[in-house]
């Protein structure tokens, strides 16, 4: 990947409160070479994406702690962040909270298994889409 800009390629910030699922996260990004930011509010979210300039976001639709919504809006209507690429996850039969999410406008969205499964895989598919689409 090309820096052409101040974005760390390297970095992703996840806006995530269970901990059992940040770390199994944090674990399978590291072992990629990502550094790993974690928010555990909407605002922390906010705050740690202008302060950090990650390359992703992942956020946790489901997440009864944080506000997932509201920091994907946050995010978006923030012009300095409304191109970060985002991962969002949730449980499969929430057919609302897929629609939700893709008129907010997250990168991708998929089912918490899916997710599980395929981390690796499908932050690159979105890391990858972000590079073509600066191109």
């Amino acid at each position: 990947m090309n820096q052409t800009s101040q974005i760390d390629q390297k970095t992703i910030l996840v806006g995530v409160t269970d901990i059992f699922f940040y770390t199994k996260v944090r674990d399978a990004m590291i072992s990629k070479g990502y550094k790993i930011e974690r928010a555990r509010t909407q605002q922390d979210i906010a705050d740690k994406a202008l302060a950090t300039s990650p390359s992703a976001v992942i956020l946790n639709l489901n997440d009864e702690t944080l506000d997932a919504f509201q920091a994907l809006e946050t995010l978006k209507a923030d012009t300095r962040l409304k191109s970060l690429p985002i991962l969002a996850f949730a449980n499969h039969e929430e057919v609302d909270t897929f629609n939700r999410a893709r008129a907010l406008g997250v990168t991708k969205i998929v089912s918490r298994n899916e997710f599980s499964a395929r981390l690796k895989d499908l932050l690159e598919e979105i890391l990858v889409a972000d590079v073509k689409g600066k191109g």
